[in-house]
């Protein structure tokens, strides 16, 4: 069949797509939005009304640790970086991800830095 995903990446994009129907950045309640790859999270807090990312933070810097520890200080880093901005509320997009893990350490750090979901 034509219509059903064939690999990976496709199944998370179509996943992706659901979430992103019903989740949607504002001015006042942007997104904070995850990309996970084999090393590395990302974490970016988008404003979807003026199609603008505001920040982004990423593991690459970050040196020690395992991949959930380092996943919990992007969270806690991308949440001061908001509260100077002005920003404490957020709505959280997994990205077709498994709400688990390292995506659950970044929403965890980023609740603990101050943000609010």
């Amino acid at each position: 069949m034509p219509g059903i995903p064939k690999t990976r990446e496709q199944q998370r994009y179509r996943r992706h797509l659901r979430v992103r129907k019903k989740v949607a950045g504002t001015a006042d309640r942007p997104r904070l939005v995850i990309f996970r790859s084999l090393k590395h999270i990302t974490a970016q807090i988008v404003d979807d009304t003026s199609g603008r990312t505001l920040m982004t933070v990423s593991s690459t810097d970050l040196t020690s640790g395992k991949k959930t520890e380092k996943s919990a200080e992007v969270g806690k880093r991308i949440a001061a970086r908001a509260k100077d901005a002005g920003i404490t509320r957020v709505v959280f997009d997994r990205a077709g991800y498994k709400y688990h893990g390292r995506v659950k350490a970044v929403a965890d750090g980023a609740r603990e830095g101050g943000l609010e979901f």
